[in-house]
């Protein structure tokens, strides 16, 4: 990012007597000793050399806001662009389709070539803008290196597939034939193709914190599996991904819009898993900062909570504090008839780390037979597990808990990442553990069904060794591959969260899913983001997972 100042401005008229302000002359071009663009590029002028270029403008950033300044390119096979950094070039500037001729001095930035303190700008003529290189991805990601600073128009569609950085610096992560996956949820390394797929739509300017937030649609938000066609921009490198400033607005389609709460049908109960993203009452720590982002973390979490409707709720990542979770049940059910109200189920042994695992439910539709947690030390939050009977007729059932070790904290040795994230052999003997515990403290061969944040993607160990026990992921009939997600990172989504059971169970299901209003939203949405939103919508980094059964 450009960290010029003001003062640059004055020195560049002190140093080289070029006035922005007159804005560039139209002038006759043909006696300068001009320096091809190609040269630049190829490193075969010394840096600080003082050097005169000639190009059409492509596309003009100027102003304290944006780039602060314009694409210059020359040439056709193939065509050569570079960066023109003016940042007092406000008023005046040349225009789209112009050759201009530009004094200044050759240097890099970041290790970008350009052209920067400008002594003199001419404008030889009008020639109107060139074609855009046509590209397609990933068949033509080995190209973009040798056309950066040149203008391109991209002839497909392209899918939204990360926002992360949409509220911090006005960027997209688009992607060729649909959104990103992780590689871990189908076992295929597609790792290096997911890079060939994917390129970034930048917004004019490298500012953070810009406002207004670009891209967006008329709810506020630009969901990832959003689309894009004819994308038509200068291509550059920066931040580590080639990136595309618009010189057109892009027209983006709605493709995955917000999906309305699941209706529960009669005569079902239903179960549901949430990772509630630290919902802590000791502010500062984990969670919210102030009693500004706890209040909205309360109310989006309410309204997610209630639009799941579940009858049996396993949560993770709440505060290892009794009064935590009193305080969230006591906010989801204020104001519900007492047919939906909540009770927690009663924790025998939370452990000591910083959150818990903790299961709710309505005592109008089920009773609480009984309760047993698992402290074994290969743990890090002890699972807890609840038997529950239908307040109708119906056999006992039981409901677990669980939150497996995360994929952060490294080590430098031992249980390092070898593909599937580091803490995988951990996660691995935690399956094995939970399984083994389970069999030990069934209740009549009653089932029991494994609800929460597993931390492993589908085709990754812990889940694998789950599957291979015989459970079953209960969304996987009733949901297309594309839609079995519960997570973003890095703009690759995957599947982290699991209603988990075996066939005696998962037999009883008559539908299931993923109610997608979390992961496809922009963090700044985010109870602690810089403009959060009302509703359901990013009210953790989690989505939900469902699943109705018959009774």
């Amino acid at each position: 990012m450009h960290r010029h100042t003001g003062m640059v401005g004055l020195l560049l008229v002190v140093l080289g007597g070029f006035v922005p302000g007159t804005g560039p002359a139209v002038a006759d071009c043909s006696g300068a000793q001009v320096t091809p663009l190609a040269e630049l590029r190829a490193g075969r002028v010394a840096e600080g050399r003082h050097v005169t270029i000639e190009g059409v403008v492509t596309g003009v950033f100027t102003g304290a806001d944006r780039l602060g300044g314009f694409f210059l390119q020359e040439g056709d096979t193939p065509p050569v662009g570079l960066f023109v950094y003016a940042p007092t070039l406000e008023a005046r500037e040349p225009k789209p389709g112009d050759r201009v001729q530009v004094a200044g001095r050759f240097a890099r930035f970041h290790e970008r070539p350009q052209v920067s303190r400008i002594t003199d700008l001419n404008v030889c003529s009008h020639i109107g803008l060139p074609l855009p290189v046509a590209l397609r991805l990933p068949e033509d990601a080995a190209r973009l290196a040798d056309l950066r600073d040149v203008k391109v128009r991209l002839d497909q569609t392209l899918t939204v597939t990360g926002n992360a950085q949409l509220g911090r610096y006005g960027s997209l992560q688009l992607a060729a034939g649909g959104r990103l996956f992780h590689p871990g949820q189908d076992a295929v390394p597609e790792r290096d193709l997911n890079s060939a797929r994917q390129i970034v739509l930048d917004d004019g300017s490298y500012r953070a914190n810009p406002l207004p937030i670009p891209y967006l649609d008329a709810d506020g938000t630009r969901r990832v599996g959003d689309q894009i066609a004819g994308l038509t921009g200068i291509l550059t490198y920066a931040f580590d991904a080639h990136r595309i400033h618009p010189t057109r607005t892009p027209v983006f389609h709605s493709a995955n819009p917000r999906p309305p709460p699941p209706t529960a049908p009669d005569g079902t109960l239903r179960v549901a898993t949430l990772n509630v993203e630290n919902y802590f009452l000791t502010l500062g720590s984990r969670g919210a900062s102030n009693r500004a982002e706890l209040r909205r973390q309360r109310q989006k979490l309410t309204a997610g909570v209630r639009g799941v409707d579940a009858d049996v709720l396993s949560l993770t990542e709440v505060e290892n504090h009794g009064r935590a979770l009193d305080d969230l049940v006591a906010t989801l059910n204020r104001g519900l008839p007492t047919r939906q109200r909540y009770r927690a189920v009663a924790n025998p042994d939370a452990g000591t780390d910083p959150i818990r695992n903790a299961l709710l439910y309505r005592p109008a539709r089920v009773y609480l037979l009984g309760t047993d947690a698992d402290l074994d030390p290969v743990h890090n939050r002890a699972p807890l597990l609840a038997w529950f009977r239908p307040t109708g007729d119906g056999d006992p059932f039981g409901v677990v808990a669980v939150h497996f070790k995360a994929k952060v904290g490294c080590p430098s040795e031992g249980d390092v990442d070898r593909g599937q994230g580091c803490w995988n052999e951990l996660r691995t003997a935690q399956s094995r553990r939970l399984l083994d515990w389970l069999d030990r403290v069934r209740r009549n061969g009653a089932p029991v069904l494994i609800a929460g944040d597993v931390n492993a993607y589908a085709a990754e160990d812990p889940v694998v060794t789950l599957l291979a026990a015989g459970k079953r992921d209960l969304t996987a009939p009733h949901l297309s591959p594309s839609r079995r997600y519960t997570y973003v990172f890095r703009g690759e989504a995957g599947q982290l969260d699991y209603l988990l059971a075996g066939p005696a169970l998962a037999g009883r299901v008559s539908r299931a899913a993923i109610w997608h209003i979390n992961a496809d939203e922009p963090p700044f949405l985010g109870f602690s983001g810089r403009t959060p939103g009302a509703g359901p919508w990013r009210s953790s980094d989690h989505d939900p997972v469902w699943a109705d059964m018959a009774y």
